[in-house]
């Protein structure tokens, strides 16, 4: 019982540590509200500012993406207990979060500066839809499934994790991964766009692009013909009709 208690603890910490990254790159990617933004802090050369900021995206997308896959999870299991598996990946994509946030470099050079109030506005209105947006997706297919906190509890009271059931609720009836519609609203809603911020949502949208591969392979092994159907009749991120589109199945997956 105390190694469970323990494991759900641990759960929740990283569940905080997340949540609490969360917010702050809300104001980090808005550049507003905190000290240190995805624009401010002392610039360098150019390419010294370009290297690290690179590097640091690249430790991002590594971890991200190595730790979600299947053989890494049979892998990491053997050493975290597999309640924790969900929650250790989500610690660590904070933490991979935190080190961008901390060592990001500001590269000077406004790319686009929008100056109409009204178009600023309607910009901002941009950039808090996507987060509507993605906090929506995560609830639609269990937001604490997702980050992790499902496990842990399940876990705690000594009973067996079922995984969840592939669904098309509300927002994945239109587009198959809301999340990455969301991320992509808040990468490119910027009124003020400097060369920092566009290097960022370039790379962020290539990895995004790439990513969806990799899921939708992992989804068609665990849902089979049920996701492959579902593909086809849905479109990947942005809501536009399909060629040869039908009624979308009873399911879907989270990403």
């Amino acid at each position: 019982m105390i190694g469970r208690v323990a494991v759900f603890l641990y759960g929740v910490f990283c569940y905080l540590v997340f949540f609490v990254t969360l917010l702050y790159a809300v104001a980090f990617l808005g550049d507003f509200g905190v000290v240190k933004s995805i624009d401010s802090g002392p610039e360098m050369p150019l390419g010294q500012a370009l290297a690290i900021n690179a590097a640091l995206l690249g430790v991002f997308a590594v971890q991200h993406s190595v730790m979600a896959r299947s053989w890494f999870k049979r892998i990491w299991t053997c050493i975290v207990p597999p309640a924790a598996e969900r929650s250790t990946y989500v610690l660590f994509s904070s933490l991979a979060m935190i080190l961008l946030f901390w060592q990001w470099r500001p590269m000077g050079l406004a790319i686009w500066q929008v100056n109409d109030p009204v178009l600023r506005v309607a910009i901002w209105g941009v950039y808090a839809l996507g987060w509507a947006i993605l906090l929506l997706a995560t609830l639609l297919i269990n937001h604490f499934d997702l980050f992790g906190l499902r496990q842990v509890y399940l876990n705690l009271l000594g009973r067996p994790y079922t995984a969840l059931e592939f669904r098309t609720p509300g927002l994945y009836r239109y587009v198959r991964h809301p999340l990455y519609l969301g991320w992509l609203c808040i990468f490119w809603a910027a009124p003020d766009m400097t060369m920092a911020h566009l290097v960022f949502a370039v790379a962020t949208t290539a990895y995004i692009l790439m990513a969806i591969q990799w899921e939708e392979r992992d989804l068609i092994r665990m849902h089979g013909e049920a996701y492959a159907v579902y593909r086809e009749q849905v479109p990947k991120i942005l809501p536009v009709p399909v060629s040869r589109r039908r009624e979308p199945a009873a399911s879907a997956a989270g990403d």
